[in-house]
């Protein structure tokens, strides 16, 4: 997308003080809210706890791109503890980096599992409901508000099915994700008395709610791969939420560029990554808001995710 020898020759630190500062905080900080929910205002735990979740997700993304460590084993262990209790680490590395074959799978209705485009057939069958939902799901409000009531009990059933079916990779990333989130409750549930409905409306909904504003527009179904991918810049407080993947065509031009380095390099080469991303560009997250509240971002079934399906099977 941009000159990749330019990327890929910053220097890697060796310890990545940053990140690791960002898992003392993140989970620390998980530990002292769920420590002292009950003595705190739900208009600050809430919030918090909604926050903590969402950053916990960032730092997930930044874990599956080899960070902070360049021991896979190391960085999954990192990654596993399952704060938002649906969605088990490996699950999330093995999908993500099937997003990021930018050439034949970012934005394809079959493939990426990041997409909410939709095939031609599927949306056939969908039915008027059906697909008055997904246009819903396409505009800001609605997937910001909407989005983790649809996402979170699809994805799980799915799974479901594939541990039915006797997958040894699901059984066994699974039978973690039950331990993981056994041993996470007992202290947030038994321990720390916050309450059932708490934990699953503000950790759970409120963090996957706040994950969803990112997600919302960092992609459009383009005709050149290297129009798919969006940037929201002037985001300083949901850019630090984000670990600055709102500059996200940084992150698909040089995936492998820790979050602390991205700010930088998006200064240093803003004018080449504007131009080869077609000027796909929002000015701050209420720009985003502003422009489609209420209005689709794209139309879930259009002439370029017609075009990319017809490819057929990817290998």
């Amino acid at each position: 997308m941009t000159d990749e020898p330019i990327a890929s020759a910053m220097p890697r630190r060796p310890i990545e003080w940053p990140t690791w500062g960002l898992i003392v905080v993140i989970y620390g900080g998980w530990g002292a809210l769920t420590f002292l929910f009950d003595r705190l205002p739900l208009w600050i735990a809430g919030p918090a706890a909604a926050w903590l979740c969402a950053w916990h997700g960032s730092l997930q993304h930044e874990i599956t791109h080899g960070h902070p460590t360049g021991d896979r084993r190391i960085n999954a262990l990192l990654g596993f503890p399952p704060l938002s209790l649906w969605l088990p680490f490996e699950r999330y590395r093995d999908l993500h980096m099937a997003h990021h074959r930018d050439e034949t799978v970012l934005t394809h209705p079959s493939f990426d599992t990041e997409s909410y485009y939709v095939a031609e057939e599927i949306w056939r069958r969908r039915g008027p409901l059906g697909r008055a939902v997904s246009r819903i799901r396409n505009t800001f409000a609605g997937r910001v508000l909407l989005n983790p009531l649809l996402l979170i009990p699809s994805f799980l059933i799915h799974e479901a099915g594939a541990v039915i079916q006797g997958a040894p990779g699901p059984r066994r990333i699974w039978a973690a994700q039950a331990l993981g989130v056994t041993a996470l409750l007992s202290w947030a549930l038994a321990v720390c008395h916050v309450p059932v409905w708490a934990y699953l409306l503000f950790f759970v909904y409120g963090g996957a709610a706040l994950s969803s504003v990112r997600s919302f527009a960092e992609h459009r179904a383009a005709a050149r791969p290297e129009h798919r991918t969006a940037i929201v810049e002037d985001a300083p407080v949901f850019g630090l939420l984000f670990l600055f993947n709102n500059l996200h065509v940084v992150h698909h031009t040089a995936p492998g560029m820790p979050w602390y380095r991205i700010p930088s390099f998006y200064r240093a080469h803003r004018e080449t990554l504007v131009a080869a991303n077609g000027g796909l560009v929002y000015r701050g997250y209420a720009d985003v808001a502003r422009r489609f509240l209420f209005r689709e971002h794209d139309a879930p079934l259009n002439e370029w995710t017609a075009a990319l399906a017809s490819t057929g099977d990817i290998e």
